[in-house]
């Protein structure tokens, strides 16, 4: 009985560690969700913080790049500000027909079919867009063609435009159009030739006419008393007793479709199902790294390995040159060390001492050490036989074997020799 419970505990303490290791490897995973639900809980509590605006052209807000400077001035002209951000509410009495509409598109979310039911409705529009689809819904034939960051600032007086006319020199900092001659009044340039910029367009509409303005340096409450930007805010702005200022928002009827808007409904839960599987999958079929496995170095390579794999190598690149160049070059090695030169001799000092011990002429040996480019398999044979048959030439020249032919041959003998056994150790 003692032996069947040792047995059980020694078969169950495997399992018991393996659920040990396991038990901190899941509570990693289950503290790291935690920890990554709750920062993105406090990232969406600290985006829905009512906090001062920092968008451009801003009614309400008092930083560099708002516009509440220009409204406490209109308002105190007489000029009325009504900040809509419905289309809907601008056709919603007669002072907003009579008065100013200024359509501030600078997030670009203005969808084009509410742009041209402005253009159809509003006799005076002022606009500040860069989507070429809120620009053609207005009629105008200009395109954003350059970010304007300089502060410099540009004469108006020759301007067609009142306000720019009246207000002497604007800054040019915003957006430059490319508008052709023929698309209406344009002023306060930049560039010069092809690269000539436009920051105020004006252009006929059906109910009226509409401003196209890309020098907003004029709006903003940190540029707005630079030269004459001023006058240029009020002078398009203020004319009539009535503005409204219309902010077009994201995610409203009058803003375009987003990506996700056009998706159907059961896309965002078809994604956050696919991520849970992602993550659950990742958990599932995670693996630890085992231990190092420890090799013995160095590693003892044959050459014959070497050999026959860069020999296949050359085989399938039909890299011939390159194959008899090898050749030649250990051939070259190997005949100068038969000779007795040192490993630092030239090839030429090879070919000269071969053909000399050889008896070969030098161009030949020249012509089989070094050679030219192998165009096919028969000429590699041929190459690799002539550096074998050259290094055999060598090495009995060297040897003794074989008498030089560069020495003058053995006088033939007088008398004919004694005729020898052909046994083994047999005597004449």
């Amino acid at each position: 009985m003692s032996a069947t419970t040792n047995a059980l505990a020694v078969d169950t303490a495997p399992a018991a560690a393996t659920t040990d290791r396991r038990g901190p490897r899941f509570l990693f995973w289950i503290v790291t969700v935690l920890v990554g639900v709750l920062l993105a809980a406090l990232t969406a509590m600290i985006g829905t913080d009512d906090g001062p605006s920092n968008a451009p052209l801003d009614p309400s807000s008092a930083t560099a790049s708002g516009s509440k400077a220009l409204v406490r001035v209109l308002e105190q002209q007489g000029t009325d500000v009504d900040v809509v951000h419905d289309a809907d509410r601008l056709g919603s009495g007669t002072a907003s027909l009579r008065g100013t509409v200024f359509v501030d598109d600078s997030a670009g979310v203005l969808a084009p079919a509410v742009a041209r039911r402005i253009a159809r409705t509003v006799p005076d529009v002022v606009l500040v867009a860069s989507d070429p689809a809120v620009l053609e819904a207005f009629q105008i034939d200009a395109e954003p063609a350059a970010s304007i960051d300089t502060t410099d600032t540009v004469s108006t007086t020759s301007c067609d435009i009142a306000a720019a006319r009246s207000a002497g020199r604007v800054t040019t900092t915003g957006t430059g159009y490319s508008v052709p001659a023929s698309a209406g009044i344009r002023c306060a340039p930049t560039g010069t030739g092809a690269d000539r910029t436009w920051g105020l367009v004006e252009s006929r509409t059906a109910a009226g006419s509409v401003t196209l303005v890309g020098t907003t340096a004029a709006f903003r409450n940190d540029t707005i008393t630079t030269a004459g930007n001023a006058a240029l805010a009020l002078g398009l702005l203020g004319s009539d007793d009535h503005l409204a200022w219309y902010v077009p928002t994201a995610g409203t009827a009058d803003a375009a479709p987003t990506l996700g808007e056009l998706a159907p409904p059961w896309v965002p839960s078809a994604i956050a199902i696919l991520a849970l599987v992602a993550v659950a999958t990742g958990v599932w079929r995670g693996r630890r790294l085992g231990p190092l496995v420890v090799e013995q170095l160095p590693v003892v390579v044959r050459a014959s390995e070497t050999t026959e794999g860069r020999a296949r190598l050359y085989a399938r690149t039909r890299d011939r040159t390159h194959t008899l160049d090898t050749l030649r070059l250990a051939a070259i090695r190997r005949i100068g060390r038969t000779l007795g030169l040192p490993r630092s001799a030239h090839v030429d000092d090879v070919v000269h001492r071969a053909a000399t011990a050889t008896g070969l002429p030098a161009r030949h040996v020249g012509a089989v050490l070094v050679g030219g480019p192998t165009t096919d398999d028969r000429a590699l044979v041929d190459g690799a036989d002539a550096l074998d048959h050259l290094e055999c030439a060598v090495s009995r020249a060297v040897s003794g074997d074989a008498p030089r032919a560069s020495r003058p041959a053995a006088p033939a003998p007088s008398a004919p020799a004694p005729a020898t056994d052909p046994r083994p150790g047999g005597r004449p």
